[in-house]
């Protein structure tokens, strides 16, 4: 199997607002709309729609939703033999509200049968044998530990929601994917806006593994852990509708192109590619790529440029 993800499968419910609310403050929504989601799930349905051969491990409840998450895997060609139904535990939800002109943002999510993965669920031949392993943090941190341990492949995950990661966890990823908030959270910084050669030094702090920053508009930051020259990946011009997921796409684009052999600075200019095509749409897999799309907008992204 080219890609297994390890990880959550989720029921979205996307609500439409004007602005998105402060600390404290109620605004009004507009449609209310169900979803596929989960990050875990997310990364599995970008993978497949890039390429063949993906594998999604997790739990869902014994419920109409969760019924829905397995369907909704299949129809874009996942294999969900590995997803678990749980009793008297429902499905896990999250509540989205997105900025109508932005397109911006925020995510309460709620486990369900996701708190029930265990590291029997992922000590199998699906995530043993697969070229790539992709992980998030929706799932308890035990089960995430026996599925790093458990792949032969390159082990890539994305540090959502932030946590504590220890240090033998982090000896066994390969790549790890943050965000600009989640690397700042990880290496006990303070939250301002830093310029590429600051976050480079923060992913330095973290892990002496291989790290990509993902950074929404401005693309992504490869810290390799070769010492090779940092490299900032700018995105293709889009127009953003929906941001939801953008970085699942991001982290399953780049599980599919290095299984495919591309090489990382290859991989990640791909899946940068990949993620900005998935703004265009609402939700976070309204508007999933396959591979011709993303080859097709591959020829106006940048190139990486170096960071000094």
């Amino acid at each position: 199997m080219p890609v297994t993800v390890v990880g959550s499968l989720n029921e979205d419910v996307l609500v439409r607002v004007d602005r998105l609310p402060g600390r404290g403050e109620t605004v009004v929504g507009g449609d209310v709309v169900l979803a596929p989601g989960g990050k875990g799930a997310n990364q599995a349905a970008a993978a497949a729609r890039l390429g063949p051969g993906v594998a999604m491990v997790g739990r869902v409840g014994d419920d109409a939703a969760g019924e829905r998450q397995r369907g909704a895997l299949r129809d874009v060609g996942v294999d969900v033999d590995a997803v678990t139904t749980t009793p008297d535990v429902p499905t896990g939800t999250a509540t989205i509200p997105v900025e109508e002109d932005s397109g911006e943002n925020l995510i309460v999510v709620v486990p369900g049968a996701n708190g029930r993965v265990t590291a029997a669920d992922v000590e199998i031949p699906a995530v043993r044998t697969a070229d790539v392993v992709l992980l998030q943090l929706e799932i308890p941190l035990d089960a995430v530990l026996a599925a790093s341990s458990a792949a032969a492949g390159t082990v890539v995950l994305t540090p959502a929601p932030p946590r504590p990661l220890p240090p033998e966890l982090l000896d066994r990823v390969d790549v790890l994917v943050p965000n600009e908030h989640e690397l700042t959270q990880l290496a006990g910084a303070t939250g301002r806006e830093r310029n590429a050669a600051e976050l480079a030094a923060l992913a330095r702090r973290v892990t002496r593994r291989t790290v990509v920053v993902t950074l929404g508009a401005r693309g992504a930051l490869l810290v390799r852990d070769d010492g090779s020259p940092v490299l900032l990946q700018p995105t293709p011009e889009v127009v953003p509708v929906d941001t939801t997921g953008a970085g699942d796409c991001f982290s399953g684009a780049l599980g599919q192109a290095l299984a495919a052999g591309r090489s990382l600075p290859e991989a990640v200019r791909w899946a940068v590619t990949a993620a900005a095509l998935s703004t265009t749409g609402p939700g976070a897999r309204g508007s999933l790529p396959d591979a011709a799309a993303v080859d097709a907008t591959l020829a106006s992204t940048p190139e990486a440029v170096p960071v000094a």
